[in-house]
């Protein structure tokens, strides 16, 4: 599906959280916190501090979340995004 975010928008592939503790308890889907990582796979043409590809910590309830073929994306303002993991 080819999707181009306007103006100062990102759509991003959000990161699974975690399946289990460091002990190896499983935690179940409900108990889960929504995950803040995402990699960029499109930006728009206002956008200019990331890039495609970029692995990316965004705003805990920031943007529209969107599922398309079983997974999560999100398209988020480029003020929403917190930084960039190298």
């Amino acid at each position: 599906m080819g999707f181009k975010p306007l103006a100062d928008r990102v759509y991003a592939k959000v990161l699974s959280g975690e399946d289990k503790t460091e002990s190896g308890l499983f935690i179940p889907d409900t108990a889960k916190e929504k995950p803040q990582k995402a990699v960029i796979e499109a930006i728009g043409k206002e956008v200019k501090d990331v890039k495609i590809g970029d692995t990316v910590l965004f705003a805990k309830y920031s943007g529209n979340e969107i599922k398309i073929d079983d997974q999560d994306y999100i398209i988020l303002k480029v003020d929403d995004i917190l930084g960039i993991f190298e």
